[in-house]
């Protein structure tokens, strides 16, 4: 069983930044998949925002681009969320889920308030 934990979430201002992190229990160098998603409030539905994977092909939906990087660091077995110029439409619940050889694992989810 492969643990997943996100942390780095909290209250920031619109134009504002923070760096999500996703940390494995096992290493990440031959991750199938590694993935933030968000849900806000009122839905139902976990949007994918950015992604990493084998070879270290990354991707960004196009609702964050410019704005949202993903990174990783295989020697700490961990994924991360930079966001930048945060708006209020970005509050929610981040989740990080990963695709392992061993099975699919999520976190438990770090908020993200977008508020003045």
């Amino acid at each position: 069983q492969v643990q997943v934990v996100e942390s780095g979430g909290g209250l920031v201002q619109p134009g504002g930044s923070l760096r999500l992190s996703c940390a494995a229990s096992e290493s990440i160098s031959n991750i199938i998949f590694m993935g933030w998603y968000r849900q806000t409030s009122g839905e139902s539905a976990r949007e994918l925002v950015a992604a990493t994977g084998g070879g270290g092909r990354s991707e960004i939906a196009a609702s964050v681009k410019g704005r949202f990087t993903v990174s990783r660091s295989d020697t700490r077995n961990a994924v991360y969320l930079q966001m930048n110029d945060l708006k209020p439409e970005d509050t929610g619940v981040y989740y990080c889920k990963g695709i392992f050889v061993s099975g699919t694992y999520w976190g438990q989810g770090t908020q993200v308030t977008v508020s003045s």
